[in-house]
């Protein structure tokens, strides 16, 4: 396998070197997640004092590790999907079954290139007007850096779903 990542193209290695460290980001905002919620849990409990926004918290970065971390999952095939059909394409036509996931996949970056030109306006708009989530006086927090987070990712499970093109007609 190493191989075979020193012989992509330099652009293709990029992809794959930012995909992953967007995972990591997204498992280290896992982790902290953790943490914060069982802190939380501990001082309802011991203290009678929840940590305030933490229901918050959790809503803004459940979205975000769900973009942080799918590119990823695309690029190392734990992406979900059906392969009942496909599986048996394969063994009878192969190059049916590649023009057919190919299909599958410029759907998927027509779907995504949506999700992320939809979001755009979302992101100039939380961040002009400093758009937050929470209650004044209590917690708050700003939305921008989830809707940022929706347009890296998806631009980069863009980037992922062509990539996956393009590797599979230079494999072939």
């Amino acid at each position: 396998m190493a191989d075979d990542a020193r012989s992509e193209p330099a652009p293709l290695r990029w992809l794959d070197a930012a995909t992953q460290a967007l995972n990591v980001a997204g498992s280290l905002l896992i982790l902290a997640l953790m943490m914060l919620v069982g802190a939380d849990v501990a001082g309802r409990n011991l203290a009678g004092a929840p940590i305030s926004g933490v229901p918050e918290l959790v809503t803004l970065s459940i979205v975000a590790i769900v973009f942080l971390q799918a590119p990823q999952a695309l690029r190392s095939g734990r992406f979900t999907q059906t392969e009942a059909i496909l599986s048996r394409l394969r063994r009878a036509t192969p190059r049916m079954a590649r023009a057919v996931e190919t299909g599958f996949d410029v759907i998927a970056i027509g779907v995504i290139g949506v999700i992320v030109y939809a979001t755009w306006p979302l992101f100039m708009r939380a961040w002009i007007r400093k758009d937050f989530i929470g209650a004044v006086g209590d917690f708050t927090a700003p939305t921008w850096p989830v809707k940022a987070t929706i347009l890296i990712g998806g631009t980069m499970l863009v980037l992922q779903f062509a990539a996956r093109i393009l590797r599979r007609y230079r494999a072939s």
